[in-house]
This record gives structure tokens, C-alpha cells and sequence, in this order.
């Protein structure tokens, strides 16, 4: 059966990692004075040799300045140094201010470390529509560049200081070899909790690797990898302005040059894919106010998209979501979604059941429904994470996606979230 993800050719483990434990890689991060509650709100990520770089930005046609700045940035083919990313503020939609502070942020570091404006990019996340206080982030900055550092708690302190709602810091690092017994290592930091919709969402994610490799099939792999893991999420059905996934390649681990599609380059990508899958799951498991993790494995569909198509239709339904929080084995809502997600089946020959650690409830065979074990049911939905799995019976291509339920937190939280 064709799948998104391929078996990985190492046995690749997640570590607990961040963007320090490649090799040349170094981060600060602390509080400057951008947030209220005196929690981290700026963090520096550098490389101690310019690095090839691609990144993904948001699908939204309002996009915040920083996005912007690092569009130009990378178009220029420019071998990028580092990164500064502040919380607590968007600096988005914040007119002609807004794009001369992203270029403020980015001039500062470039000034601190040498280097042009252009080898530095820019990232921000929080409230939209408020000019950034660019005195502070300036300060800040002057603040943390001396003190960057490749220790391990500089890189979890920078992956503290780009949080908002999220209520625990996302980072890990995964290690592999190449055919000639060179140790490569990625590590990555993320954060994501609110308007988190496949197409990227309110997120930010920021890789580094030691890697040698073009910058290329950098790019080609970061874009593929994407596709199947951070644009397999939802929280919220809302797509930001900010949302960006960006990586850096210094080539300090000492590989030969990744420059074709090679096995050094498949291992590459499973690992990159491997280490962007455990951000995704941790960024929706961390949902604003989620009380449930769902993943929808779509299995038999007649192609890739339609099979992505179902997957993302089914986590994004603010039906499904509710359901699964009331604990309603509502499963018409999850047939409905596939239904008007735009892929092509037959629905007389779609299976749907549920999987928890309390075992598996059948809720339809072959487009006809099973008699409901109500017991079982309210034993396999009181578990905090489900698998909810969709057999479309059409074909050969299987797809998988994330997601959450939707409680009353969720409004909770976002109808009071500048304040």
C-alpha cells in the first residue's frame, strides 16, 4: 500500500533535543518586556557558518511582516546566519511600521554578528494588529547576542521564549548515518496551539542540521515533508499570518555533499519527516483547551490527495471535534466530512471504526452500519487519545492527520486572548 510516510531504511529515534544539538548551531532566549506576564518572549537562533536555507510560509493572503522580510530573504539565495523570533505580537497588519521593524530585527542581529541583514531572518507570533514595541526587541536583542550559547538549556530556553497559549515548550532532535558512518543530527523547536489548520497554521517551527546538502534538495525535502506532517494538522480551522517552518543546513557534521536524490538523501528525509511529525503531534496535542489527541488514517483511497483530502476534511470538523469531546460516537459526522471534503468514492464501500487503549468500536462496514455497542463506546471515547480509522475501499493510497476535540476552553481562551 502506498503511504505518506515511507519506513524509515535506520532504525531513527526522537531525542529530547532542540536547535543547539546540531553541531555550529547556538540560541538564547528570555523575557524583554514584549509580553505582559513577564514570561520568555524572545529567542535567537544562530549558525556559526552561514547555512543553506528553505522554508514554507502561510497559504493566507494576509501575511505578517517578518513573512514577508524572509520571502525576500531566501529569494536572494543567500546563505542565512540566523533567526530572531519574538512573542506576544504578530507585527501583523501593521502597515509600512511593521515591515521597517521586521527589517530593524533582522539589521540589529546582523550588526551584533557581522553579517549582512539579509543572512538573518525574522519571525513573530501573537496579537494581530499591534504595532511591535521595537525599542524593547532591539534592546533584547543587544541582550542576548552575546550570551548565545550551544548548551542544551539555550536551546530549550529559546523554545520557551516563542510560546503563547502553548502550555509546554515543543522541541526534539533526531540523529542518523550516512553510507560513509558520518553522525548527521537535525533538532528542531516549534510552537502551536491556537489557529492551527492544515496549509500551516499558528505556528512556527525552526530546524537546524549539521547536514551538508544542497540547498536544493533542501528545499525539496523540507516542502515534501510538509505536506505530510504540519500540513496534516488542525486545531481550529484557522489558517494565521504568520505561520512559518524554516531550516538551516550548515554542513558541519562533515558528510559528503547531499546533491542527489541519493540513500543519504531518502534517510535525510525521513528523518526531517520523522522529527516535523513528532512537532506537528505535539503542537495539536497541545490544542487550546483539547481534552482528546485524534488521528484520522484514511487507508484505500484512489489516490494520494483524495486520501489527504479525507483525512484533513474529517480532524478539521468542528462536528467531528465536538462529538469526540462529548464522547458521542457520533460517526455520520465523520462519513459527512469525508463526504464534502472534494475527493472522489464510493461511499457504499467506506468502513469507519475507532481505537483507544480501551479497545476497538465498529460503527460501519462497507457503507452499512454496525449495531452500536453503546458500552463499549463510551469505554473507547472516555480515552484521551483516539484513532479514528476511515477504509474508503476505492484504492491503494493511505493518509494520515491530526487533530483535537473542541471544548469549551477553546472559546474560553480565544474570547479573552489579548487580555
Amino acid at each position: 500500500m502506498n503511504t505518506v510516510i515511507e519506513q524509515s531504511k535506520q532504525n531513527l529515534t526522537v531525542e529530547g533535543g532542540s536547535v543547539t544539538t546540531p553541531k555550529g548551531f547556538s540560541a538564547a532566549g528570555a523575557f524583554v518586556g514584549i509580553k505582559k506576564n513577564s514570561k520568555p518572549d524572545l529567542a535567537l537562533i544562530w549558525s556559526n557558518a552561514p547555512a543553506n536555507c528553505a522554508a514554507v510560509f502561510t497559504t493566507n493572503m494576509v501575511m505578517a511582516a517578518p513573512l514577508l522580510w524572509n520571502q525576500k530573504a531566501i529569494q536572494s539565495s543567500i546563505e542565512i546566519s540566523g533567526i530572531v523570533i519574538n512573542s506576544g505580537n504578530a507585527n501583523a497588519c501593521t502597515g509600512e511600521q511593521g515591515m521597517l521593524d521586521a527589517q530593524s530585527m533582522a539589521t540589529t542581529l546582523a550588526e551584533y554578528k557581522g553579517v549582512s541583514p539579509k543572512q538573518v531572518l525574522v519571525a513573530s507570533t501573537g496579537v494581530i494588529g499591534v504595532k511591535l514595541p521595537i525599542e524593547k526587541v532591539v534592546q533584547g536583542i543587544g541582550q542576548l547576542a552575546p550570551i548565545l550559547e550551544s548548551t542544551a538549556d539555550a536551546g530549550l530556553d529559546a523554545a520557551a521564549a516563542i510560546m503563547t497559549t502553548d502550555t509546554y515548550a515543543k522541541h526534539a532532535s533526531v540523529s542518523f548515518k550516512t553510507k560513509s558512518g558520518t553522525v548527521v543530527t537535525l533538532g528542531a523547536i516549534a510552537k502551536g496551539s491556537g489557529m492551527i489548520h492544515p496549509n500551516m497554521a499558528t505556528m512556527l517551527g525552526f530546524i537546524t542540521t549539521d547536514c551538508k546538502i544542497s540547498g536544493s534538495l533542501l528545499t525539496k525535502a523540507l516542502k515534501e515533508s510538509n505536506e505530510s506532517t504540519y500540513n496534516m494538522i488542525s486545531v481550529d480551522g484557522d489558517t494565521s499570518t504568520n505561520d512559518m517552518v524554516a531550516i538551516l543546513a550548515n554542513g558541519q557534521a562533515g558528510n559528503a555533499l547531499i546533491d542527489k536524490e541519493d540513500d543519504d538523501y531518502q534517510v535525510f528525509c525521513q528523518a526531517l519527516t520523522l522529527l516535523n511529525g513528532t512537532m506537528a503531534k505535539a503542537i495539536v496535542k497541545d490544542g487550546e483547551g483539547a481534552t482528546k489527541f485524534l488521528e484520522v488514517q484514511v487507508s484505500e483511497a484512489q489516490s494520494l490527495v483524495d486520501a489527504r483530502k479525507i483525512a484533513r476534511a474529517i480532524v478539521s470538523s468542528n462536528l467531528v471535534k465536538a462529538a469526540f469531546f462529548g464522547e458521542d460516537a457520533n460517526w455520520g459526522r465523520i462519513l459527512c466530512a469525508a463526504g464534502y471534503s472534494g475527493a472522489q468514492f464510493s461511499p457504499e464501500k467506506v468502513s469507519i471504526s475507532l481505537e483507544s487503549a480501551a479497545g476497538s468500536l465498529n460503527l460501519m462496514t462497507a457503507g452499512e452500519p454496525a449495531i452500536l455497542d453503546e458500552e463499549l463506546a463510551k469505554t473507547v471515547l472516555a480515552e484521551k487519545e483516539i484513532v479514528i480509522k476511515v477504509n474508503i475501499g476505492n484504492g491503494d493510497w493511505a493518509a494520515t492527520a491530526w487533530g483535537c476535540d473542541l471544548s469549551y476552553d477553546y472559546v474560553r481562551i480565544n474570547g479573552a486572548y489579548r487580555t
